[in-house]
């Protein structure tokens, strides 16, 4: 009876060893985040850039809202710059740019915007990164596209591209 008993343990172990193994190899680990298009963005709080007081929600308001998380030190970042650039030139009354300043040095991220122009309405400063992880953000640079009811429309993983900016024109003009 003992040796039965001992049997079925190990057969258990192994059938759970190999259920766990099957369920692990099958699971997408690519970043995906067709998930949150569609989605609300969370409430949020950053402080700005260069001004005191808070970038919240409700400074959202325009008809749509590009939220551009961005760092100095991050080589693709100035990459899309001058998309972000011709995105507000073109686009200045019908979107608001907000970017969000990623675990960055307030002298180094004046010295980009000075450098290179500032294309945003607001910057905000999220020192820690933690702020950023709400919104799916895992790397550097993201931007998303948002609604006036703060709904996800459209989300870029990387620099943003020419193809994307008419991704983006496209679909305010839907």
């Amino acid at each position: 009876m003992e040796r039965l008993i001992k049997k079925i343990l190990i057969l258990s172990a192994v059938g759970f060893c190999v259920t766990v193994l099957y369920f692990a190899l099958n699971v997408d680990h690519t970043y995906n985040t067709k998930s949150l298009i569609n989605k609300t963005i969370p409430q949020f709080q950053f402080k700005q850039l260069n001004q005191d007081g808070l970038i919240e929600n409700n400074n959202l308001n325009k008809n749509f809202t590009l939220i551009n998380f961005w760092a100095s030190w991050c080589a693709p970042c100035k990459i899309e710059h001058k998309y972000l650039m011709e995105l507000k030139e073109s686009l200045e009354d019908e979107v608001l740019l907000l970017g969000i300043n990623f675990k960055d040095k307030k002298e180094n991220a004046n010295n980009f915007l000075t450098t290179l122009g500032n294309p945003y309405h607001y910057v905000g400063i999220d020192e820690d990164g933690k702020g950023s992880v709400d919104f799916g953000i895992y790397g550097i640079p993201e931007t998303i596209l948002v609604d006036q009811n703060q709904i996800i429309l459209l989300k870029f993983i990387g620099p943003l591209s020419e193809d994307d900016t008419i991704k983006i024109k496209n679909k305010i003009n839907e």
